[in-house]
């Protein structure tokens, strides 16, 4: 593979390189290595895009776009002529083939999602692997992502996250998702629509307990905010509010694990609140992130509770 950037070495083609004028910023495109280029785009504010990803798309032969009409607008922002194609998750299985043969005739082109990194919850991720599997070079061009500006303004843990992507939209799918997340050591990163984003922190609540939480709207946009809080002080004010419009990022604290010194009897009351709202497996899972303690003691003694209650039950 070609190298790029900094790395390139004396001979072979020359990267992306770009001359702006000080008033528009308009790519002059120049020869660009033949592969896969995966361009990183603004998230909302089309200056957020480096002097690279410019070129790159300006020397591209083609952009792959997942949505032409969002990204026709980007491009008209910098003078940009490069053809483009159509590639989203319905044509992507026809339209794949023909990428790939272009590619391997010695084509450079990008590929752009309509915001942000590629393959952050988009359908590129077949396109680089099965680009990889052909040895076709594919070469990154890092830039704006919604995730990693959630985060730095978030004020929770950033030295570990996981990013979780779209929840289930069905409220008892979604809290056993929560549940199988509540163990994760680290900030939870998820996108959610607003139409169901309340539900959304209810489940959350619900599962998670009062952990921290942040949600970022419209990142780098106009009207971008983020509120922080715990989590049911955000579910209760969202749910007096009328759904928030525009693009939802929605980050929750990690478990706090140093409360691992509980009671035989503080650790029963925790289990007996889950065990009111979960299954066995999950409230076991939950009190495990929780307490820090191991989830296979914290399931055997659930399962002597639910027992216990059931045998009540009984005598009833």
């Amino acid at each position: 593979m070609t190298r790029s950037g900094d790395e390139q070495g004396t001979s072979g083609p020359r990267p992306a390189g770009a001359s702006f004028t000080a008033l528009g910023l308009r790519a002059e495109a120049e020869t660009l290595t033949p592969g896969l280029h995966v361009v990183a785009t603004p998230i909302g504010n089309l200056g957020d895009i480096s002097f690279r990803a410019v070129a790159t798309l300006a020397a591209a032969d083609t952009i792959i776009a997942e949505d032409t009409r969002v990204t026709k607008v980007l491009l008209a922002h910098y003078g940009i002529a490069t053809p483009l194609v159509t590639y989203h998750e319905h044509n992507a299985a026809v339209m794949r083939p023909h990428l790939l043969a272009r590619l391997k005739a010695g084509a450079a082109l990008a590929l752009v999602s309509d915001a942000g990194t590629p393959l952050v919850s988009d359908p590129g991720y077949k396109l680089v692997s099965e680009a990889l599997a052909e040895h076709i070079p594919v070469i990154p061009i890092p830039g704006a992502s919604a995730v990693l500006a959630a985060l730095v303004v978030a004020g929770l843990p950033t030295d570990r996250f996981f990013f979780e992507g779209f929840l289930p939209p069905k409220s008892a799918a979604r809290r056993a998702r929560i549940a199988v997340l509540a163990a994760v050591p680290g900030t939870l990163v998820f996108f959610e629509s607003g139409r169901r984003i309340t539900e959304t922190l209810a489940d959350l609540a619900a599962v998670l307990g009062p952990r921290q939480a942040a949600i970022a709207r419209e990142l780098t946009k106009h009207y971008e905010t983020v509120r922080r809080g715990p989590l049911p002080e955000l579910a209760a004010t969202l749910a007096t509010e009328d759904p928030p419009k525009g693009e939802i990022v929605l980050l929750v604290g990690p478990p706090d694990t140093e409360i691992s010194e509980l009671t035989p009897e503080e650790l029963d009351v925790k289990l007996r609140a889950a065990l009111e709202r979960l299954a066995v497996k999950d409230a076991s899972a939950v009190v495990a992130a929780e307490t820090g303690l191991p989830r296979r003691q914290i399931y055997a003694r659930a399962v002597e509770l639910t027992a216990e209650r059931r045998g009540r039950l009984n005598e009833d």
